[in-house]
Order: C-alpha cells, then sequence, then structure tokens
C-alpha cells in the first residue's frame, strides 16, 4: 500500500471567497494594469494550501473562474478575451483577468 503524503492528497477545490481572495491578491501583485491568467490564481490557492502536486491548481481552476466572473458582474475586475473585454456570462475560453481604471501600457502579459 502506498502512502500519499497529506500535502499531495486532493483537496476540495476552492470555495468562492478563497478564489475571489486569490484573483485580488494576484492582481495585486503585478503591475498596474497587467492582467493576471486564472491559473495564476489557482496556482496560488494551491500553494497557500500546500498542494505540493505539479497539477493540484487545475482542481481550483473552475472556481477561479467562476468568482472571476462574479467578480466582474461587481465591476471588481474586467474579464479579457483576445485583449478584449467579454462580459463574464459570455466568457469562454482562454481568458485573462485585469483590474478596471488601468489600461495596460503596451500588452497584457504580466
Amino acid at each position: 500500500m502506498t502512502v500519499v503524503p497529506h500535502s499531495a492528497r486532493p483537496s476540495a477545490p476552492a470555495t468562492p471567497d478563497e478564489a475571489g481572495r486569490a484573483i485580488r491578491a494576484t492582481l495585486a501583485d503585478r503591475r498596474p494594469g497587467a492582467s493576471i491568467c486564472p491559473t495564476d490564481a489557482a496556482r496560488q490557492i494551491a500553494a497557500a494550501r500546500g498542494e505540493t502536486a505539479p497539477d493540484a491548481w487545475r482542481r481550483h481552476l473552475a472556481a477561479v473562474r467562476r468568482a472571476a466572473g462574479d467578480l466582474a458582474r461587481r465591476g471588481e475586475i474586467i474579464i479579457l478575451r483576445k485583449g478584449r473585454a467579454v462580459d463574464p456570462d459570455a466568457m469562454r475560453g482562454v481568458i485573462r483577468l485585469r483590474l478596471p481604471g488601468v489600461e495596460a501600457e503596451t500588452t497584457e502579459e504580466t
């Protein structure tokens, strides 16, 4: 029988509050106008929980995307697709997240 260390065991997906906090914290760590990928926030959640499996962040990604939609509906963030703001109810595919009010200087990269 193989014993899996506690830090490598799967945990429950992030809560909406936890995902929202991770998005806001990740954006706060970036330069003004920079955007983040939802995976950045999901990775932050996994790291904060001490989850060491290389793909542990994946279980938090759906919660981060849902929280991004909620934050965008409240005007706290902007969801970008191909560099343009999109309606949170229509988001799909590859997206990035940015704080409102500050445009990126040249690109949407972090």
